[in-house]
């Protein structure tokens, strides 16, 4: 099989539940520190050696190419004020080996319908997915190099996991299967956003898969499911019934940058994080926890 080369980003959602701030601007682009989710999704794909990057796009996401694309403007004027560092982050934001192709959704049919979209330029190899606004942080490995290295190894489809409190199942697509190593489950079924008294189990898919190309084929047969859309979940448990299919819990810290609440903890731990501004930033939340206002307001007039 095939090396994974390619990397499919379904970005045409609306992002109702950041509105306003997604009345014009996609929630892909809303900014985590100093990059937008969409570029902490496409740096984590090229970590795993992914070199075509496939963004399937509708109305308004126009800014998501221009972030992509040379800004020839402002390079010219970074560079003329010599802010050579700032025009060097601006350069660095993908290698010059990796290539971005842009695929427009018609019609917002569901995660499946997006990923099909993106089968002529797939063709019939094994792909990645992932969903930017799941934005994971990896001490070591990130989380598709992690799969990927799995898929190396095993040669089948892999979604990346993980365990929920059972309360929470019945806002995810949960796997049932067995236990193949730790951390590694042969998959048996999938059923999405299950009723918690009749989920399998708590191991919820979050936004990384690993495919095979059989999986386009499935999702040209598969009627409209959960929400009235055709649902990838539903494409995957029909895939179960012809190849093996692993899930995998990843190492690593999820935030679901799609909810307010997961949103502003990545806003946290990123910014405890970043090398400029990490120290300084800490000290604000300390200063915050003493109630020292004084302190606080200092801090922030400080920059």
């Amino acid at each position: 099989m095939k090396a994974i080369k390619k990397a499919v980003f379904p970005v045409a959602g609306m992002g109702t539940r950041f509105l306003p701030a997604t009345k014009a601007n996609p929630k892909e682009m809303l900014p985590v520190v100093d990059k937008p989710l969409i570029q902490y999704a496409a740096e984590e794909a090229v970590a795993a050696g992914i070199d075509t990057l496939i963004f399937v796009t509708g109305r308004n996401k126009r800014s998501i190419e221009d972030h992509f694309d040379t800004a020839y403007e402002l390079e010219r004027e970074l560079e003329a004020k010599s802010k050579h560092k700032m025009l060097e982050v601006l350069r660095s934001i993908l290698p010059k080996h990796v290539n971005c192709v842009f695929i427009r959704q018609s019609q917002a049919l569901g995660l499946g319908h997006a990923v099909l979209c993106a089968k002529p330029v797939v063709n019939n190899e094994p792909f990645a997915v992932i969903l930017a606004d799941d934005l994971i942080n990896s001490s070591g490995k990130s989380c598709l190099s992690q799969m990927v290295e799995h898929f190396n190894f095993q040669h089948c489809s892999i979604l990346g996991t993980q365990k929920v409190p059972m309360e929470d199942v019945s806002s995810y697509g949960i796997v049932d299967g067995t236990e193949v190593k730790p951390d590694l489950m042969e998959v048996s079924g999938i059923v999405e956003k299950p009723p918690v008294d009749k989920a399998p189990s708590n191991v919820a898919v979050v936004g990384r898969y690993i495919l095979t190309p059989r999986i386009f084929d499935l999702l040209e047969k598969t009627q409209k499911g959960a929400g009235n859309e055709i649902q990838l979940t539903d494409a995957i448990s029909d895939l179960l019934k012809e190849q093996r299919v692993l899930s995998y819990n990843f190492e690593g810290n999820r935030f679901d940058c799609g909810s307010k609440m997961g949103y502003l903890k990545a806003q946290v731990e990123f910014a405890l994080e970043h090398e400029e501004v990490g120290e300084e930033f800490r000290e604000y939340l300390r200063a915050l926890k003493d109630k020292d206002l004084e302190k606080v307001v200092k801090i922030a007039k400080s920059k």
